[in-house]
C-alpha cells in the first residue's frame, strides 16, 4: 500500500507516542481493574479520568454528565470538523478467579446480594487507551485540523435497577453537543480474538437486547384434581414452545438472526398443588430494527392467544433495551485502510454478527459512528477453550492495550484530516 508522507509522518509520530504511552497505559488498566466500580457508581475512576484530562491541558473538562461521565474537548491548531472517541469505565457484580497481583477483591451489594465486582469484560482496559489517546492527541495539538472529544461513559452493564445512565443519557445530556460531534468511534476488546487482530463489521454487528416477562393467572386446586382448576404451569410450558416458532416460522431467517430465550420458568410450592400463577422472563435478540418490533408483536399475541385457549390469563411486559449496534457502511469502508496500516492487512478481518448488546448503538442513532473489536487473548492460547468475556477467570493480554491506542488516535487523525480536506477548512 502506498501511504502520503503527510500520513507516513503522523503514523511515526503515533508509533513512537504510543511506545512512549504503553507503560503508563498498562498502569491505568491495572489500576483500575484492582478497583472496579459498577454502573453509576465510578466515582473514583471518573475523578483519575478527569484530573488527567485536565492535567493534559484540554479546552473543556465536563463532569457528571449522566451521573458519573466525563466529556473532554481537544481543540486542535487547525480548524476542522469534531470527532468523537468512547471508552465506557463500569465494571460487573462478578467475583474475579484470576491469578493476576492486581486482581479485583472489591466486594459490594447488587441487586440485594453481596457479590465481587470485577472488570470482568474489558472496560479498564477501554479506559485506560483512552486516557493515553488523550495524552498522545493532546501532545499533537498543533497538528490537528479540527475537534476531538473523549467520552467516559458510565453503566455500560445498564445502571441499578430503578436509575437511569450509559450511553442514552450522556446522548440526552449533550455529550454529542457544544461541540457538535459529526461522527464517533468506539472499541472493545475481546476474548474471541488473539491479541493483534482487530475485527469489524459492517452494518449490523452486534443485537439489540430486550427482556420481557409473563405473567400467567389460572386456578390453584389439588394436583390430584386437575379438572377442578386451569393448571398455569402447562399453559405456560405451551407458552414456552409456542414463543420458539417466532424465529422459526415467522421470521425471514436469511435477511438477520434473532433469538427468543425464556431463561427463567417459576411457579408453584408443593408437588401435589397447581399454583394460580407462573412467571417467565427472557431475552430477545435481534439485528433488524423492523423484525425487532416484529418480534415484540408475536410474544404478546401467541401468549395471550394461548393463554386463553387453556381458559388461563396472560399479562406480557416487553422491556425495550438497547438497539442494533449498526455500523455506519459509508464510516466502516472508511475506516479499514486506517485499521489495515495500523495493524497489517492479514489482522485485520470481517468478524461474524455477535448477539450481545453494545449501548454504543445509542451514539450510532445520533451520528455516524463505527465499532470494531481488538483481540486480547494471547497468541498461544486456543480461542475454544479460553473464558470468555463476562466471565470470572476473562483475561486480558495487555499487549493488545498499544494497538488499541494507535488504532483510535490513528482514526481521530485520518477522520479529521479527511473530513478538513473534504470541506475545505485545512
Amino acid at each position: 500500500m502506498d501511504i502520503p508522507v503527510k500520513s507516513a509522518a503522523l503514523d511515526a509520530a503515533i508509533a513512537a507516542a504510543a511506545d512512549r504511552l504503553e507503560e503508563k497505559v498498562v498502569a491505568w488498566r491495572r489500576d483500575f481493574h484492582a478497583h472496579p466500580e459498577l454502573g453509576n457508581r465510578e466515582v473514583r475512576t471518573a475523578g483519575i479520568v478527569a484530573a488527567h484530562l485536565k492535567a493534559l491541558g484540554l479546552d473543556e473538562v465536563r463532569e457528571k454528565v449522566a451521573v458519573t461521565g466525563v466529556v473532554g474537548v481537544l481543540k486542535g491548531a487547525l480548524p476542522g470538523p469534531v470527532v468523537a472517541l468512547r471508552a465506557d469505565m463500569d465494571a460487573l457484580p462478578v467475583k474475579e478467579e484470576v491469578d493476576v497481583a492486581f486482581a479485583s477483591k472489591v466486594t459490594t451489594e447488587w441487586n440485594g446480594q453481596r457479590c465481587g465486582v470485577m472488570h470482568a469484560c474489558g472496560h479498564d482496559a477501554h479506559t485506560a487507551i483512552l486516557m493515553g489517546v488523550a495524552e498522545l492527541l493532546a501532545g499533537m495539538r498543533a497538528r490537528l485540523a479540527g475537534t476531538v472529544v473523549f467520552v467516559f461513559q458510565p453503566a455500560e452493564e445498564m445502571p441499578p435497577p430503578g436509575e437511569e445512565g450509559g450511553a442514552k443519557l450522556m446522548v440526552e445530556e449533550g455529550c454529542l453537543e457544544n461541540p457538535k460531534v459529526e461522527a464517533i468511534f468506539g472499541l472493545h476488546v475481546t476474548a474471541i480474538q488473539h491479541t493483534g487482530v482487530i475485527g469489524y463489521r459492517s452494518g449490523p454487528l452486534m443485537a439489540s437486547a430486550d427482556t420481557f416477562q409473563v405473567f400467567i393467572r389460572g386456578s390453584q386446586t389439588h394436583g390430584a384434581q386437575p379438572w377442578r382448576g386451569v393448571d398455569p404451569i402447562v399453559v405456560g410450558s405451551q407458552v414456552v414452545m409456542g414463543l420458539q416458532t417466532i424465529v422459526s416460522r415467522s421470521m425471514n431467517i436469511t435477511k438477520e438472526p434473532s433469538v427468543v430465550t425464556v431463561g427463567v420458568f417459576q411457579g408453584g410450592v408443593r408437588n401435589n398443588i397447581i399454583p394460580d400463577e407462573v412467571k417467565l422472563e427472557g431475552t430477545i435478540r435481534a439485528f433488524d430494527e423492523g423484525q425487532r418490533g416484529q418480534i415484540h408483536e408475536h410474544v404478546e399475541r401467541i401468549t395471550e392467544m394461548i393463554a386463553a385457549a387453556g381458559g388461563a390469563k396472560a399479562h406480557v411486559h416487553i422491556k425495550r433495551g438497547y438497539p442494533v449496534t449498526v455500523n455506519h457502511p459509508g464510516l466502516t469502508a472508511w475506516s479499514v485502510p486506517t485499521l489495515v496500516r495500523v495493524a497489517g492487512e492479514d489482522r485485520v478481518r470481517v468478524v461474524d454478527k455477535v448477539c450481545g448488546a453494545e449501548d454504543f448503538s445509542f451514539y450510532q442513532l445520533a451520528v455516524p459512528g463505527f465499532f470494531f473489536f481488538v483481540g486480547c487473548t494471547p497468541r498461544e492460547r486456543d480461542l475454544a477453550t479460553i473464558a470468555p468475556n463476562h466471565s470470572p477467570r476473562f483475561y486480558v493480554d495487555e499487549a493488545c492495550l498499544k494497538l488499541g491506542l494507535k488504532a483510535l488516535s490513528t482514526l481521530a487523525v485520518d477522520w479529521l484530516a479527511a473530513n478538513s480536506a473534504a470541506a475545505g477548512r485545512s
